[in-house]
């Protein structure tokens, strides 16, 4: 109880570490506004592609569902100072195993209302075309 205690003060100071990880890191930032886009893709936030996201979130970046709500506020105030392509030109220099982790988290995301529709599908081509891919998304 006292390390929660401690964690909370902490955090008050210093700001919640999940965001500050995600401020710090102009990939992973540029990583979760391209998942987020994903979401966005065909105007609807659906469920399962929020609960996709989150899960995402958790378990490929360590964003903890306390942390989200912060996460998605930061990703939201700096998304309108990023656009698709600056986003997408960031992983240009990653390695081939980081860039299929992007497109399965993308691909995870846009198959989890069970349709894969015409903005998702033309996003994701995009992506594996800047990506240096080619081809399309099955």
């Amino acid at each position: 109880m006292t390390e929660s205690f401690v964690a909370k003060i902490m955090n008050l100071f210093e700001g919640d570490p999940a965001i500050r990880k995600v401020a710090d890191d102009p990939v992973l930032t540029a990583e979760l506004l391209l998942l987020f886009r994903m979401i966005l893709a065909d105007g609807v936030v659906r469920e399962e592609e929020l609960a996709m996201f989150k899960r995402i979130c958790k378990d490929a970046f360590g964003i903890g569902e306390e942390s989200f709500g912060g996460v998605v506020r930061y990703l939201h105030d700096f998304g309108y100072e990023t656009t698709g392509p600056q986003a997408m030109s960031v992983f240009r220099a990653l390695d081939d195993r980081k860039k299929k982790q992007l497109l399965r988290h993308m691909l995870d995301i846009a198959k989890s209302d069970e349709e894969l529709n015409p903005q998702e599908k033309k996003l994701l081509k995009r992506t594996l075309e800047v990506l240096g891919y080619g081809g399309s998304p099955q």
